[in-house]
């Protein structure tokens, strides 16, 4: 048997995989490249398609489509906005896990669940692994670290991996929102003391393509893991990064970017010092290894100005 043969008889049995969160950055990407994958039939579904903050919504939904798989990429992503509505961050980021969990665990569905780098607390300066205590700092990593546990508890068929520093070409995010400052200020402040691994949504769809992949082959591998762009950074290196690359394809209004503590800019969230992942369990349950965040930075910046 050929190579592709081989490759072709391995994805003969279908799996419907449900995402949910369609609309952001993971879960549109992974969508997209599911719609290219053989023998996976996606089925995607935006807050306004499928509020999972409703356990009745939920319910109806999964007994209606019966997916093999659901992907819970939904979220409330907006850590400074989380301290000001704090009864919405929790009703997404934890209750909503917690139906989906209930609802999969009663159809027999395994749930893959999209958690976050800040249930640390950031002390750790050399990086955290799965079995490191989570101590979130603020109401978004509290509200995820709630929303793991309710998974842990409801559904033992579970995948929770946590990522961080999400870039894309679209929605909203640290490199789109530095690209249009660099287009209208003179200066640009960048935090040069939190240090992590800047991670693209297209690699995240990668990586939970091919856990997938190996769970339709039957391998029982259920637990948190751990996933981010190889390199550690901080906010100000990843920044440098961002406008090099920028300006490849135009000229900028910035002149000066400069390095800054976190409290200078006065944000309403505390974050961690360091949410730099480990990602060893990954690789060696899976195989699976960490692409540099720098050739996907590359990529992201094509596909912006139409190059990809």
């Amino acid at each position: 048997m050929s190579s592709s043969q081989m490759v072709a008889s391995a994805y003969t049995t279908s799996a419907k995989v449900l995402v949910l969160g369609a609309a952001g950055q993971v879960g549109h990407a992974l969508v997209e490249l599911l719609e290219k994958s053989p023998g996976i039939e996606p089925i995607g579904f935006t807050r306004r398609q499928m509020d999972i903050t409703s356990a009745d919504a939920v319910r109806q939904q999964l007994e209606k489509h019966l997916p093999d798989y659901v992907v819970n990429c939904a979220g409330f992503n907006r850590v400074d906005a989380a301290e000001r509505q704090v009864d919405e961050a929790f009703a997404v980021n934890r209750d909503g896990p917690a139906n989906l969990a209930t609802a999969c665990a009663a159809l027999s569905i395994p749930l893959l669940h999209l958690s976050s780098d800040y249930v640390f607390d950031g002390h750790y300066a050399s990086g955290y692994s799965e079995g490191d205590d989570p101590a979130p700092l603020g109401t978004y990593g509290r509200s995820k670290w709630e929303g793991e546990e309710k998974v842990r508890q409801l559904q033992p068929q579970h995948l929770i991996l946590r990522v961080s520093w999400i870039f894309s070409a679209r929605g909203h995010n640290f490199l789109l929102r530095m690209l249009e400052q660099a287009r209208q200020e003179k200066e640009i402040e960048a935090a040069d003391d939190r240090r992590g691994c800047p991670t693209s949504a297209d690699d995240v769809a990668r990586v939970i393509l091919a856990i997938l992949r190996q769970l339709t082959c039957g391998i029982d591998v259920w637990g948190t893991y751990h996933y981010c762009g190889a390199e550690i950074t901080t906010r100000y290196g990843f920044s440098e990064a961002i406008l090099a690359a920028v300006r490849q394809y135009e000229e900028l209004e910035v002149e000066t970017l400069k390095a800054v503590s976190t409290a200078d800019l006065h944000p309403l969230a505390e974050r961690p010092a360091s949410s730099v992942l480990k990602c060893r369990k990954l690789l060696s349950t899976f195989g699976i290894r960490q692409r540099p965040w720098r050739s996907e930075l590359q990529r992201v910046i094509r596909e912006i100005y139409g190059e990809s």
